[in-house]
């Protein structure tokens, strides 16, 4: 007995080539990057503007800022490729300490650090208490450009350390006890630090909170 003839595949349309599989990329390496943003850039890799962005200093695809630093701001910034990193970096309720170098107009008296320590009362509500103290003048580059001053007015240095994200609040903080803020700069975030780089210069560090 003969065997019934196998059915045929059906052909394709002449000139249409085989449908192709993709590959999946392989996943990407988690990623953490430490960036010194200079003053005037802004946290963001597109500006139809044309301002500064971090595309100008950072050219590694896929990574992201983990949390924001004002245009006006410099220092420590965070980068990476980790959404639940980037979340525990960003996210206020997981606290992690920042620690801040300002440079205020004016003489700050244990009145005002007091309050700065016990929590300022701000348009959006209290903040937290932060960590305040006296600081020397630091040894930091220039600032381009330099930062203009009231020659009548004395100028002195802060540390702070807050837990918080609100929009400008160290100098929203500074400002409501009678300090305005000169200059503003990040030196660390959780255990992570600017570490000696210069403005515009980055680094990878280990992915890890």
């Amino acid at each position: 007995m003969s065997r019934p003839p196998r059915p045929s595949a059906p052909r394709r349309p002449a000139g249409k080539p085989a449908p192709r599989r993709e590959a999946k990329a392989p996943p990407s390496e988690p990623r953490l990057i430490v960036l010194n943003k200079p003053f005037d850039v802004l946290t963001q890799f597109q500006d139809e503007q044309g301002r500064a962005t971090l595309k100008d200093f950072v050219s590694v695809p896929g990574v992201y800022p983990a949390g924001r630093l004002d245009r006006d701001s410099e220092g420590l910034l965070l980068l990476t490729n980790d959404g639940r990193l980037q979340a525990r970096i960003a996210d206020p309720k997981h606290k992690l300490a920042k620690t801040y170098w300002v440079q205020v107009e004016g003489e700050p008296s244990e009145e005002q650090l007091r309050q700065l320590r016990e929590g300022v009362q701000l348009n959006d509500g209290p903040t937290l208490p932060a960590e305040a103290r006296r600081l020397d003048e630091p040894q930091l580059w220039e600032r381009n450009p330099p930062v203009r001053f009231r020659k009548s007015v004395p100028t002195a240095w802060l540390e702070l350390v807050i837990r918080e994200g609100r929009n400008r609040q160290v100098r929203r903080m500074t400002a409501a006890v009678g300090l305005p803020t000169l200059r503003l700069v990040r030196v660390r975030i959780g255990p992570w630090s600017l570490d000696g780089l210069q403005p515009g210069e980055w680094k990878d560090l280990l992915p890890q909170l």
